[in-house]
């Protein structure tokens, strides 16, 4: 790593960085950190206050409110279907569009709505761990942290549960445009993706119209047809973003809190011994390995970042996981300690933009994984752990295990 005067040089791709981001972090807390990542071409923050405070700063936004020639968009004619998606993501806007569309959500993400939920992810957690294979080794991932989430926010829309392989491929051709260095191929596939996404969710949205069944996606389009404040194009953004946003995320935060908890040997079962005890685990779980690490935002006038101030229409990168091991703000950060006193994590954002489904993602991993330890507290991990090459999105190719009790009941 070089380093001149704030300036520093790290390869997000790098395989040793992708596998332990967390030695960089603790550097950057130790030299600056507030830096310019010469790969990102943006200012980063890597301290917990401040990162903190800009998200929750109106100064800064995700909308590029520029275009040419800050933020050049020529070339961009093969992403018309993917731009057109994001253009009306809930994510992407600011208020007062983003004011809009989060209230009409919000009242399927709070946490009375979501609590209802809870039979129902309890029971399905079960399920799939009757489904495993008695005696042999499998992959969490795909047979357990994936079904779940996947199938929720199916139900709770009101999408078909069984297209969930087809919303996957599309989510995550979809998601590959956040990272790095991306190449045309990529760019094309996730155009593709948007198109067959926004396609299917219209021929769903027609069909659901005559249905009148209880689920958000009706609720969405009566909000649609009363003209009260929802386009067609943010209907079907709004779903794209909650089926790719309730997933991908949790798939990812569920194999990283197994795999912690599991390094921290001994009898797992202590972990989500009561809802308390499940509680803290998922908490520190949350902060200790998060599944996204970075987010972005505009300036959109000058700030103050200390070493620099950003002039308006610069972005800067803000480390959620950076800031979540922060020396300063944690105690012992690189230590795994549920019901830790200064537990604050910034996982799920702060500020405007925090993540409307942060209830269901709790909640979904706190019933996960009590089911998963109490009926199979023996569980052990086989082979070599990877995480997957993306930075951004940080979580293991796979997690293989093992248990001695599949199948049985605690």
């Amino acid at each position: 790593m070089s380093q001149h005067s704030h300036t520093v040089s790290q390869d997000p791709r790098d395989p040793e960085f992708v596998q332990d981001p967390y030695d960089f972090y603790a550097e950057m807390h130790r030299l600056s950190p507030v830096f310019y990542w010469r790969e990102y071409g943006m200012w980063a923050v890597a301290g917990y206050d401040q990162v903190n405070a800009l998200l929750r700063d109106r100064r800064l936004g995700r909308e590029n409110r520029w275009g040419a020639p800050l933020n050049p968009v020529e070339g961009r004619g093969h992403l018309g279907d993917f731009d057109r998606i994001e253009s009306g993501s809930l994510l992407e806007r600011e208020p007062p569009a983003h004011t809009r569309l989060r209230t009409l959500v919000n009242r399927a993400f709070v946490s009375r709505s979501v609590e209802r939920l809870r039979p129902r992810i309890h029971a399905l957690a079960h399920d799939l761990v009757d489904a495993l294979p008695a005696g042999q080794p499998f992959d969490l991932l795909s047979e357990f942290a994936t079904p779940i989430p996947v199938t929720v926010i199916c139900e709770l829309l009101g999408v078909p549960v069984e297209r969930g392989d087809d919303l996957l491929g599309w989510s995550h051709a979809m998601c590959e445009m956040y990272v790095p260095q991306r190449s045309r191929e990529t760019e094309e596939r996730a155009n593709l993706a948007a198109s067959a996404f926004g396609a299917f969710l219209t021929a769903h949205i027609d069909e659901h119209r005559h249905t009148k069944a209880d689920d958000l996606l009706s609720a969405l389009i009566a909000v649609r047809d009363t003209g009260e404040k929802l386009s067609d194009e943010e209907l079907i953004s709004t779903c794209v973003l909650l089926l790719n946003a309730g997933h991908e995320a949790t798939v990812h935060q569920t194999g990283n809190a197994v795999k912690t908890l599991l390094e921290q040997g001994g009898d797992p079962r202590r972990f989500v011994a009561t809802p308390e005890a499940t509680t803290a685990s998922i908490e520190e779980a949350l902060r200790f390995d998060a599944p996204l690490h970075m987010f972005t935002r505009y300036a959109y006038e000058p700030v103050d970042l200390g070493p620099v101030t950003l002039k308006p229409g610069e972005q800067v990168a803000l480390l959620l996981g950076a800031a979540n091991r922060d020396p300063s703000a944690f105690e012992a950060p690189g230590e795994f300690r549920p019901g830790r006193a200064d537990q604050k994590n910034v996982t799920f954002g702060a500020g405007l933009h925090f993540c409307i489904g942060a209830p269901l993602a709790r909640l979904e991993l706190q019933e996960s994984l009590s089911v998963l330890f109490e009926r199979l507290p023996t569980l052990q991990m086989d082979g070599v752990l990877r995480y997957r090459d993306s930075f951004h999105f940080h979580g293991l190719e796979q997690l293989q295990l093992s248990s001695r009790d599949a199948g049985t009941t605690a």
